[in-house]
């Protein structure tokens, strides 16, 4: 072969060569643009959604235009797809000859997406609707409102139709938004049909006739939902089917954009305010701050998004919870507890050893707790420290933990721990009622431990100084001693003056005895006579403060809503 003809052949390797990189690189970039949203995807509307499709490009063209950006829509994953149903459904009508229902559950998102529909569902996330029974609830729906409708003051001006006031307003505006709402139908006699009433198999089928027949239909013969409980996308929703949770909190439809969830900012629409302000202690720290200044270069709108693969710039809230990283296989969980080693929802914070059924585990007794646990709270820590050493080395994760813990401890013990026992001794006397927030030191004890208790600990969790010590231990301590200890202190004074000398001698031994102790020293101190010397704390004062139980409405005054927001470890 000549010298021309080998050149010739070259040359046109590597015009093939340089073509393909060009081929790639175009293909490449026209992938990012219609990830991004600038550009459209390729859209395969299946035959089954085409008269769907067809019929709302023109009735509601935004569904349409979201849908169209998402991967269904690349997928040919449409309208009939998502939403069909079947007759004996519930909530199930017939829609241009289409059997459908309007609400998608995780139960119908299942089919497709077993995995995550599985770890969902054993997450504290799907159990938000809880806050239904809690003492939350009761703030929203007895002390905001009124759990029956109320006769107006007067007349409202321009709104001759309002006759009465929905007392569950509060509730179902804020609570039910984030934590889901129990989804109901209206019944024909005026009463609400919920799963409760229509007692769903294990198919999500219902099996009382009777509840089925009493579903108020309008002109169309479509199922009439309450306007109580629908719209909600809360996370922790009751769905007719009998599933729990709302993909959609997470996922917006109808794009169910995965870009949309990695950000912080899909987090924030629950998780921030005073009781539990992660999106705002996450943007102060320096994670926070990286993640503004780097977000462009996070690969936000990749097909895949691995932490040490397709991104290093910041964390964001999915990527320490729930996003795959390089030492798990790229493993996504939709259980955002999975990594979390102590649970700051409750007064005192636990650790998160949890039991087969994902609950905490709360037996003291050590032969006891280790025959419940199914997962302790160091495969929760090591899951998490797998996502830190991406980033830091193993003694600076280390002495973040030591940090950490430390805070935990000590707010558990200085201020937890002896508040509890000096509101349940206050119970035990009966120097104040088993109504909650009927007394002043119940809304101390709450702010204590529910806001600036968990501002506090939710600060540590996640590197943000003001939150742990300005938002938090600061605050904590301010009511502690300043309105805790003087609002004890006056009801025992009031009890002796009532003739209750027992009840008042009761309360003020476990207030002076938590006083007594080292910790507290430097404030009691102060109040003696001068040159007399400051009590020693009790001889053998070790035993620990009793822990409450950490489920919705299970601790006085403050037991923790066990469905609030997943909180950051």
């Amino acid at each position: 072969m000549s010298l021309k003809a080998k050149q010739a052949i070259i040359a046109v390797l590597g015009l093939a060569f340089l073509v393909s990189l060009i081929f790639v690189q175009y293909t490449e970039v026209a992938r990012k643009r219609q990830e991004a949203g600038l550009a459209v995807r390729p859209v395969s509307v299946p035959l089954s959604s085409e008269r769907c499709y067809e019929c709302h490009k023109n009735t509601t063209p935004g569904i349409i235009d979201h849908w169209v950006g998402s991967t269904h829509a690349e997928k040919g994953v449409g309208c009939v797809e998502c939403h069909q149903a079947e007759t004996n459904d519930a909530d199930a009508f017939n829609h241009y000859d289409y059997t459908i229902a309007t609400i998608v559950t995780p139960r119908d998102c299942s089919k497709c997406h077993p995995k995550e529909a599985e770890e969902f569902a054993n997450s504290h996330h799907a159990k938000g609707g809880n806050i239904l029974a809690s003492l939350d609830n009761l703030l929203a729906e007895t002390v905001e409102g009124h759990r029956a409708p109320f006769n107006p003051h007067s007349p409202t001006p321009g709104r001759d139709d309002i006759k009465m006031v929905n007392g569950m307003a509060s509730a179902e505006t804020g609570c039910k938004q984030c934590h889901g709402s129990k989804i109901a139908l209206e019944g024909k006699d005026g009463k609400l049909i919920t799963l409760d009433d229509l007692k769903p198999d294990d198919k999500g089928k219902p099996t009382n006739v009777a509840a089925v027949s009493n579903i108020k239909r309008d002109a169309n013969l479509k199922p009439v939902l309450h306007s109580t409980t629908w719209p909600n996308t809360g996370i922790g929703r009751l769905n007719l089917d009998g599933s729990r949770g709302s993909c959609s909190a997470c996922h917006s439809r109808h794009d169910f954009s995965p870009r949309r969830a990695r950000q912080p900012e899909n987090c924030g629409k629950c998780h921030l305010g005073p009781d539990h302000p992660q999106k705002e202690i996450y943007e102060e720290s320096k994670h926070g701050v990286a993640y503004r200044d780097l977000h462009a270069k996070m690969n936000l709108d990749g097909e895949t998004w691995i932490l040490g693969k397709d991104y290093s710039q910041a964390p964001t809230c999915a990527t320490c919870h729930m996003s795959g990283h390089s030492r798990n296989n790229g493993r996504v969980t939709h259980d955002p507890g999975e990594r979390i080693s102590w649970t700051n929802r409750p007064p005192i914070s636990l650790l998160m050893d949890t039991d087969a059924n994902h609950a905490v585990v709360k037996e003291a007794d050590p032969s006891k707790r280790a025959a419940l646990i199914k997962s302790t709270w160091q495969e929760k820590r090591l899951a998490m420290r797998q996502v830190c050493t991406h980033c830091h080395t193993e003694p600076y994760v280390d002495a973040f933990y030591k940090q950490y813990d430390d805070f935990v401890v000590n707010y558990n013990e200085k201020f937890a721990k002896p508040g509890t026992k000096i509101i349940s001794a206050l119970r035990d006397a009966k120097l104040i009622t088993p109504q909650e927030f009927d007394e002043e030191i119940e809304w101390t004890w709450f702010y204590l431990w529910h806001h600036e208790g968990r501002r506090a600990r939710h600060g540590a969790s996640m590197m943000a100084p003001d939150y742990a010590h300005w938002h938090g231990m600061y605050e904590v301590a301010e009511r502690f001693y300043m309105q805790l200890i003087p609002q004890a202190r006056e009801l025992a004074e009031h009890a002796e003056k009532d003739g209750k000398g027992d009840a008042a001698t009761a309360v003020r031994k476990v207030i002076d005895d938590i006083l007594a102790r080292p910790e507290h020293q430097w404030f009691e101190s102060q109040l003696k006579p001068q040159g007399e010397a400051a009590a020693s704390p009790p001889a053998g004062d070790a035993s620990p403060a009793k822990v409450p139980d950490a489920d919705d409405a299970a601790t006085p005054p403050g037991g923790d809503a066990a469905a609030d927001k997943p909180k950051g470890d």
